[in-house]
């Protein structure tokens, strides 16, 4: 079976997990530092806080820019649920924006239409999710002059992202949001197995979400209450917080993983490119990619319209299956989801993330994908599809 994404763990990777867990911290030890520094200094970020999952990373990070009850959060249908449930997690309101037909992510049309109406209604979000989908990045610049213009801040939810770029610069700095959010999730660009990463370049963020994720717990005497002269004890909680900690042989990993996160982009890309020159001549639509951005490809979505190809999505899903070819669906709209339907969400909420959800298989994209592995997903696509458009 060839899957459409899979980790690439090599030899170095196993040694610096077993070196952590044959030492004496296999847990709030010096790896997260670490490797929380390594990515800061990768993406040109100040501060960088790690925990155990993206979805844990959101929440901090809605809870750091002060998301409570009554306010409201927006972001892309076209994401996994995470991207609305953290906002859910704070007590707020969650809605959607709809997708950019050409770039799968949020519609910067779309949104300046939206905030104009909410702010006749008086219902502006304090909080803006742009997911950057498949790996490459929303239109940023433009979001944070809306954000300037409206008042919202703006957590950029790069799950799919780390090792892209956007204006000739990494993904993750920071320059047109409050926060960035990573994801190292076994099929995203690198692996902690779980795991996950905010970034931020203001300390006050970075210092809140650090409280957020161990239980809202300092050993800062600066930010404790006073205390008798006899306490031995060394920290207090301040504030409620979680466990949402990363252990010490997951940061291991991670940091071995951003050793060679360079050369997973650029694998990336090429299987890609071979795609766009193999499919070329299909009707089937490709992704593409806005001028300003180079993605890091954590996923390769094909549009199989059947006014143009001939079979639709669920034909194309099941002939691909039968050849051991474990194609994916990525998304379908969060607003669909039955939880957030009994929210009162109704089909045609968003238009063009739905008929984008129709129409899509994720094709298989991942550093050890072999030439020939490619090969047997892009004869089986054509096989599929025998007449061209040329």
């Amino acid at each position: 079976m060839i899957p459409y994404g899979r980790q690439d763990i090599s030899a170095a990777d196993i040694a610096a997990v077993v070196e952590v867990l044959q030492s004496d911290w296999i847990t709030q030890g010096e790896m997260v530092p670490r490797f929380e520094a390594a990515v800061a200094a990768y993406c040109g970020a100040k501060h960088a806080v790690a925990v155990n999952s993206a979805t844990s990373a959101l929440h901090i990070a809605c809870l750091a820019l002060g998301v409570g009850a009554g306010d409201w959060v927006w972001t892309s249908p076209n994401t996994f649920v995470a991207s609305a449930n953290a906002a859910l997690y704070c007590g707020a309101q969650v809605d959607f924006v709809d997708i950019d037909d050409k770039s799968y992510n949020l519609s910067v049309a779309a949104l300046e239409e939206k905030l104009r109406r909410a702010d006749a209604e008086g219902r502006l979000p304090k909080v803006v999710i742009p997911v950057h989908f498949a790996g490459q990045s929303c239109e940023m610049a433009a979001i944070h002059r809306l954000a300037q213009q409206y008042g919202f801040r703006i957590i950029e939810d790069a799950s799919h992202a780390i090792g892209g770029c956007y204006q000739q610069q990494q993904i993750g700095g920071g320059q047109y949001s409050d926060i960035t959010i990573f994801s190292f999730h076994p099929v995203k660009i690198i692996t902690t197995g779980e795991g996950g990463m905010a970034l931020t370049n203001s300390a006050a963020i970075a210092n809140l979400m650090q409280r957020y994720r161990s239980h809202g717990i300092t050993s800062d005497r600066a930010e404790m209450a006073s205390r008798p002269e006899d306490e031995i004890w060394n920290y207090q909680q301040i504030r409620l917080g979680f466990n949402y900690r990363m252990n010490d042989f997951q940061a291991a990993l991670g940091l071995s993983q951003l050793q060679r996160i360079d050369a997973f982009v650029a694998r990336r890309r090429e299987i890609a490119a071979r795609y766009e020159n193999e499919f070329a001549d299909l009707p089937i639509i490709t992704p593409w990619q806005h001028q300003d951005s180079a993605s890091s490809y954590h996923l390769y979505p094909v549009r199989v319209r059947e006014s143009r190809c001939g079979i639709n999505q669920k034909t194309f899903y099941a002939r691909m299956l039968q050849q051991a070819l474990l194609v994916n669906l990525h998304y379908i709209p969060v607003y669909l989801q039955p939880y957030y339907q009994k929210m009162g969400f109704q089909p045609g909420y968003c238009p063009v993330s739905e008929g984008y959800y129709r129409e899509t298989m994720s094709l298989p994209i991942y550093p050890r994908l072999t030439e020939d592995e490619q090969s047997q997903v892009i004869t089986a696509v054509r096989e599929m599809m025998p007449n061209s458009l040329c």
